[in-house]
């Protein structure tokens, strides 16, 4: 007996082990996904990754084609680089590449014919500094006069100085060759990964689309069409009209994917009653005007509990409720949402809107929530209107990074996306900007920003007291 208790606490004690472990894991796959949504951080990786591939598979033709020069590989690792780290940059042209590459190679090879032509031969490992010379001249007049300048062109035309026991214009085609090679990977590279990355890297461009609205307050109906607008951008989109009630007031009422409530206890109150009516009748609305599908859903228990449980048995992926304070900061039930593993949305209406055709997205670095919220901008425009993506800067020399940060975020939205970088402190643009758009969307105070700490104190008041709707996003803990 003592044996198998002991085996038995053994078995326990591994399985609990496993389960810890691949808890750990999946939040370490979750904290590599945010990482990598990063594009500054995803185009790192693909040079790590992607550069030495192909490189790799270049030196492997060489061994096997005599016609390739390992001569030819320094320019080319750097080429290769250059593409790879700015895939939409000037140099990122694949045609433009091998062109610059080849037509070094070649004002190489002319340096070299008209100094043998001029000298009548070099003496073995030396090169003469008007061969140098010249073939710097001739690639820097070719490049230009074609409009193919990159910086590897130079170096082709001066290792065609230096070929050794390869006859120069075998280099020439070796670069040819070699570059024609790279040139074709880093397409199908860009076209096939890069450019689709959203697709599969950026959660909320595939998902976030099962919204659940908790029906608080005066602004429960705005921002269930906040909320179903959302989800109506999805073709899986639907939307959880969501009432909390005491507990001893109904066990639990939900409704069908119709919307049809049916009370499991059969004492329903009439308060109860008057709830599953509103929510039905919004429900309605949202069916006629949106076009999503729409459920409803009466819970008891405690408010921030039972909306997160009731998200999580309807599968919701995302929350939007109503925004909520409390001596001018978040209202403990909205600090209980933004703290659970599902994202959200707190929205607060300062209109009558219904629809949002400007939208501002103040963004302070790149990465997932700034994805997110550009994509949520998006997808309430539904091609109608414009969102303008902002991040603020102190100094000028920020400017140059910080504009291709916002390129890189901008990148794969198709829809009317503007950016800009103000030289301001996010109070002060919010404060002369934010009133000319329908819906200023910017971070919760989990994103430890400049601009998430907007919804705490002091600067809070700044956004309280704006003409426009604001929603504040807050991923979901891994």
């Amino acid at each position: 007996m003592a044996g198998q208790r002991l085996l038995e606490v053994v078995v326990e004690r591994l399985r609990a082990l496993r389960s810890r472990v691949r808890r750990i894991e999946r939040r370490e796959l979750s904290e590599f996904r945010r990482w990598i949504q990063n594009t500054t951080n995803l185009l790192h990786l693909s040079i790590v990754l992607f550069v030495p591939v192909i490189i790799g598979f270049v030196t492997y033709l060489s061994n096997q084609v005599q016609t390739l020069s390992f001569l030819l590989f320094p320019p080319l690792a750097s080429g290769t680089y250059t593409l790879v780290s700015d895939p939409e940059g000037p140099y990122a042209d694949p045609v433009r590449f091998v062109a610059s590459l080849s037509a070094g190679g070649f004002c190489g090879l002319a340096a070299h014919t008209a100094t043998r032509w001029v000298y009548g031969g070099i003496g073995g490992g030396s090169v003469l500094p008007e061969s140098a010379a010249l073939a710097i001249f001739l690639t820097g007049l070719v490049t230009w006069a074609a409009d193919i300048e990159a910086p590897s062109a130079f170096s082709t035309a001066l290792l065609a100085l230096v070929t050794g026991d390869i006859e120069p214009a075998a280099y020439v085609v070796s670069i040819v060759l070699a570059a024609s090679v790279v040139a074709v990977a880093f397409v199908i590279w860009r076209e096939a990964f890069y450019e689709k990355r959203a697709s599969f890297l950026y959660d909320t461009v595939r998902g976030d689309d099962h919204v659940l609205i908790p029906m608080r307050g005066e602004a429960g109906e705005q921002t269930a069409f906040f909320g179903a607008w959302l989800a109506a951008a999805h073709d899986a989109g639907k939307v959880v009209l969501c009432e909390v009630v005491e507990a001893d007031a109904t066990s639990d009422t939900t409704a069908d994917g119709e919307g049809a409530s049916a009370a499991a206890d059969p004492a329903l109150t009439a308060t109860t009653d008057d709830r599953v009516r509103r929510l039905e009748a919004v429900a309605s609305m949202l069916r006629t005007k949106v076009g999503v599908p729409c459920e409803v859903v009466v819970v008891a228990g405690d408010p921030a509990g039972a909306t997160l449980e009731a998200a999580e048995t309807a599968n919701c992926d995302l929350i939007v409720t109503p925004y909520e304070e409390e001596s001018g900061a978040l209202s403990g039930f909205v600090r209980s949402i933004f703290n659970s593993r599902i994202d959200s949305v707190a929205f607060r209406p300062a209109t009558e809107r219904r629809r949002w055709n400007r939208v501002l997205v103040l963004v302070s670095r790149p990465g997932d929530i700034a994805h997110a919220m550009i994509d949520f901008g998006t997808r309430l425009i539904r091609g109608r209107g414009t969102v303008s993506v902002t991040t603020c800067i102190d100094s000028e020399v920020e400017r140059r990074r910080a504009e291709t940060h916002l390129d890189h975020l901008v990148d794969t939205v198709d829809a009317n996306v503007e950016t800009r970088v103000a030289r301001s402190s996010v109070d002060d643009f919010i404060a002369a900007n934010a009133d000319s758009y329908d819906l200023l969307v910017l971070g919760s105070s989990g994103d430890r920003s400049p601009v998430s700490r907007l919804v705490s104190p002091p600067t809070f008041r700044r956004v309280r007291d704006l003409d426009c709707d604001v929603a504040v996003f807050d991923r979901g803990a891994p």
